[in-house]
């Protein structure tokens, strides 16, 4: 993988994780509260599952592959 390649991931997986921490905090932040829609707090949820999965295919283009 070329360097520029390389950074581009880095920086989309930088930008995914982020996004998903701010979930995160907004997913916890909400579900403490009864008034809020528990179908707008689940699909909330699953963009963070969402979000973990992006996350772990980039790490794993950007990691090599030891058994090659």
């Amino acid at each position: 993988m070329d360097l520029n390649r390389s950074d581009s991931l880095r920086d989309q997986l930088r930008s995914l994780k982020h996004e998903h921490h701010t979930l995160d905090a907004t997913v916890n932040r909400l579900a403490r509260n009864p008034a809020v829609d528990p179908f707008e707090v689940r699909r909330l949820k699953k963009r963070k599952l969402r979000l973990k999965d992006e996350i772990e295919q980039l790490q794993s283009r950007l990691q090599p592959d030891g058994n090659a």
